[in-house]
């Protein structure tokens, strides 16, 4: 029962290690005037157990387990720019997030050269 309660410690102390707020709220990203902050989504499982018996022909035994899994999924940016802040809902993960910085900065940037020409 030792040896559970070793695991199921361990199993703990690398959760504890993996989540902090960093985990969630990724570090800012400047581009093109505007600063990006990603928001993701952690969700992670595990398990622990043991047992022992004994068999008449093979005699006593015992065993013991742990095993975990977990994910990181990208749901929003925040946007930080001149004209203000804003949350981008992100939807499809990964790739999304790629086409999301590339949208907001496409915008920034059609932005900044709309108003030179209305100069």
């Amino acid at each position: 029962m030792k040896d559970v309660e070793g695991l199921f410690g361990k199993a703990i102390e690398e959760i504890e290690r993996m989540l902090n707020t960093k985990t969630v709220v990724g570090e800012p990203i400047t581009v093109e005037g505007n600063t990006l902050i990603p928001l993701v989504s952690v969700g992670f499982g595990f398990g622990v157990g043991a047992g022992e018996g004994t068999d008449p022909g093979k005699g006593a035994g015992a065993g013991g387990g742990t095993g975990g899994g977990g994910g990181v999924k990208p749901v929003a940016m925040i946007v930080v720019n001149k004209d203000g802040v804003r949350i981008e809902s992100i939807k499809g993960g990964t790739a999304s997030v790629l086409e999301k910085v590339v949208e907001t900065v496409g915008k920034a940037t059609s932005a900044k050269s709309g108003s030179s020409k209305a100069a």
